[in-house]
């Protein structure tokens, strides 16, 4: 009998920790945004843009991986559109530090503020305290403070939310080269 209780448990544990998460072959659950424009972001709306939707998540804004990351993003937006892919970039930062980063780094896609976490538990991607640091920013000093500090992982999602593709072991300065690759080997 008690071994019967801990199997039900175990596999009451493992369908607890999936809900609601997104799962490969399956569709991702709708969830909204503040962009680093302020504006309001919505997955579902966003994923008739193009054929693929890649979204990576990252540390936070204004630091040396994360920054190599976003450029590597911005300067094959035009290889990546010609695969169909757009790109959001989601960090724990606010929109406000998002639309700084934005625009220190002339970032040409959007960068979506998950402040709680809950979009990066709705990808299962790990998430601790957030943190601040300070950088000088068009020659002032500032705090730059992030509600939560999210790993590193990225996605790609199909025209109808489907997750198809997972990298939890990301190279920052590499990533878009393999997403890439493999939206390339799609066509």
């Amino acid at each position: 009998m008690k071994k019967l209780l801990y199997i039900s448990l175990i596999i009451l544990g493992a369908v607890a920790q999936t809900k609601g998460q997104a799962v490969l072959g399956k569709k991702v659950p709708n969830f909204t945004s503040m962009d680093q424009d302020g504006e309001k972001w919505s997955l579902r709306s966003n994923l008739k843009k193009a054929d693929y939707l890649v979204i990576y998540f990252y540390p936070a804004a204004f630091t040396g991986g994360c920054t190599a990351q976003a450029c590597s993003y911005r300067d094959q937006k035009g290889e990546l559109a010609r695969v169909g892919a757009s790109v959001a970039g989601v960090s724990g930062d606010s929109p406000e530090t998002l639309k700084l980063f934005a625009l220190e780094h002339s970032l040409n896609f959007t960068m979506l503020a998950d402040e709680s976490g809950e979009i990066a538990e709705i990808f299962g991607v790990p998430h601790s305290e957030g943190g601040t640091i300070q950088r000088e920013i068009d020659g002032t000093n500032r705090d730059l403070t992030r509600g939560t500090t999210i790993q590193r992982w990225t996605f790609i999602l199909n025209k109808n939310g489907e997750l198809i593709y997972k990298d939890s072991e990301v190279d920052a300065a590499g990533d878009s080269n393999r997403v890439l690759e493999y939206l390339s080997s799609l066509q």
